[in-house]
């Protein structure tokens, strides 16, 4: 590791923290856990402003991560102002200064805590898998399939400024195919917070990507009746979500 990497005090509770931090990710949502894991050692200081991470090399077998995927969650940390790249000789990759203008993922971070972020994660976790599997427990009748498939459609063809609006609707109608109006609106209002959270982190390209391909799944789960595979889908789409902005927020 560089020395000015998390082990450059040698300490032993350091390298505790290191080996914590740096532990392999899960395959289900790499790049999301990815970005997380590395805002967690910058956030607790494990790596100061102005060190340098480790290499690509290393936090990639540590990780248990592509290199590729490993590059594209540097890239949106030093797009959302946390890390820096530097050429040559003595370059790499540092922490940066916290840059604290109004509306920046770094400054809008201490303004939540942990408890709060985890309070919404969690409602939304039994809410929305609770809705999938529900949906894919009943019969849907052609108007109930189509309007899945189109608001899919649509969220997958949409702009990077419209994509929450439509990501949103498309979870509204998952609650709503289950035929239950109590249901539909918890949803409705968990939504809301889990929208006030996502609004204060960057929208990250290969995230959204990765989400696209998590809701063709689940949808699929649900139009072929298969409960256990909705359940799977949703519960593995909201995990990398929660990663994220447990990543940025918490």
């Amino acid at each position: 590791m560089s020395s000015a990497g998390p082990s450059s005090t040698g300490s032993a509770s350091v390298a505790s923290v290191d080996e914590a931090l740096l532990r392999p990710v899960r395959a289900g949502n790499a790049f999301e856990e990815t970005v997380e894991r590395l805002l967690r050692m910058i956030k607790l200081g494990v790596i100061g402003v102005g060190q340098r991470l480790p290499t690509e090399r290393e936090l990639s077998v540590r990780l248990g991560v592509a290199r590729a995927t490993l590059r594209e969650a540097i890239h949106a940390l030093a797009d959302a102002g946390y890390v820096r790249s530097r050429r040559g000789r003595y370059g790499g990759t540092f922490v940066s200064e916290p840059q604290l203008t109004e509306g920046s993922a770094t400054s809008v971070a201490t303004s939540r805590s942990a408890e709060e972020v985890a309070d919404v994660l969690v409602m939304r976790e039994v809410l929305e898998t609770g809705a999938a599997v529900a949906a894919a427990g009943r019969a849907l009748d052609p108007e109930q399939r189509r309007h899945l498939r189109d608001q899919l459609a649509e969220t997958s063809a949409a702009e990077l400024g419209e994509y929450r609006r439509k990501d949103s609707r498309l979870h509204l109608a998952i609650a709503e195919v289950t035929g239950s109006p109590s249901l539909t609106t918890a949803v409705a209002d968990a939504r809301m917070r889990v929208n006030s959270l996502l609004d204060e982190i960057p929208l990250l390209p290969r995230n959204i990507e990765h989400s696209n391909a998590q809701h063709e799944a689940i949808v699929a789960g649900i139009l072929g009746g298969d409960q256990d595979s909705a359940r799977r889908a949703m519960t593995e789409h909201l995990a990398g979500t929660a990663a994220l902005l447990r990543g940025f927020l918490a």
